[in-house]
């Protein structure tokens, strides 16, 4: 389980991009968070595995303080937690088998992977992980060949590299089409689902909200403003809407929310 307690983040720059959060993730959970650009969403999830320092507060994951994790504590930690990024944060040049293989690194002497020697089990790992999500046929391709949808899902088998118990994504359907995007979200939810891997992950299409998520919190210039099951949000008023999004939101359609999130 993991429990944010007043978590907060401020900036170099002075920008406090979270104030005094505190909720809780239970196992096998679909956790969505919603808001605006800038609401701190990307802060929030680089937050728990310390991609980004927090200023203030706690992150307990199974009751040790990430915030306060270093050295081999901290890589056991990230060990759990898998990522999945927007933008996909592959290496460009190298292969897709390569790529997936970068989730065992945490596993594997620096040295090794420096020449990217993994043991045959690794690799065996590595061809399940990209059969799963459907690209076994690219596995010798370079990622910069690959289209942004079959990029994404070479993301996700890196993070399953990793043999996660809980994954965080990154607004990964941000750059994809709509039929791309259910199909992400489909093997995430087959992630959660069948192999029992808490997900959370930040979207801002309702639709997708709605069908993809077990609960939602709803981020608003860096404050815990929503938290509702699934069927919660399916019934969201405009009160609540606006509550996240501001007075002058006005919901165009089912389907829209708004914005991405570069906090």
């Amino acid at each position: 389980m993991l429990e944010i307690r007043n978590l907060t983040k401020i900036y170099n720059d002075g920008t406090v991009a979270l104030k005094n959060i505190s909720f809780k993730v239970e196992d096998g959970e679909f956790l969505v968070i919603i808001g605006l650009s800038g609401s701190g969403k990307s802060t929030l999830l680089r937050c728990i595995n310390r991609l980004i320092e927090p200023t203030e507060g706690e992150i307990l994951w199974n009751g040790k303080d990430v915030a306060k994790a270093d050295g081999r504590s901290l890589r056991e930690v990230r060990r759990q937690i898998g990522m999945i990024f927007q933008h996909f944060n592959l290496v460009k040049r190298s292969s897709v088998m390569t790529n997936v293989l970068a989730g065992r690194l945490g596993y594997v002497k620096p040295s090794s992977s420096l020449l990217h020697h993994f043991p045959k089990s690794d690799r065996k790992k590595a061809f399940e992980a990209l059969e799963m999500v459907g690209i076994t046929d690219q596995a010798e391709k370079r990622a910069d060949e690959l289209s942004g949808g079959q990029q994404q899902r070479v993301g996700i088998a890196r993070a399953l590299m990793q043999d996660p118990l809980m994954i965080l994504a990154d607004e990964p359907v941000a750059s994809l089409d709509p039929v791309l995007a259910h199909s992400i979200l489909g093997y995430l939810e087959d992630i959660n689902k069948n192999r029992n891997i808490t997900i959370m992950c930040s979207l801002h299409y309702l639709d997708l909200v709605q069908q993809y998520s077990s609960r939602v919190i709803g981020l608003r210039d860096g404050n815990l403003v929503y938290e509702g099951s699934n069927a919660e949000i399916r019934k969201m008023t405009d009160g609540e809407f606006k509550e996240i999004y501001g007075e002058e939101a006005v919901r165009v359609n089912a389907g829209s929310l708004t914005g991405g999130d570069n906090a």
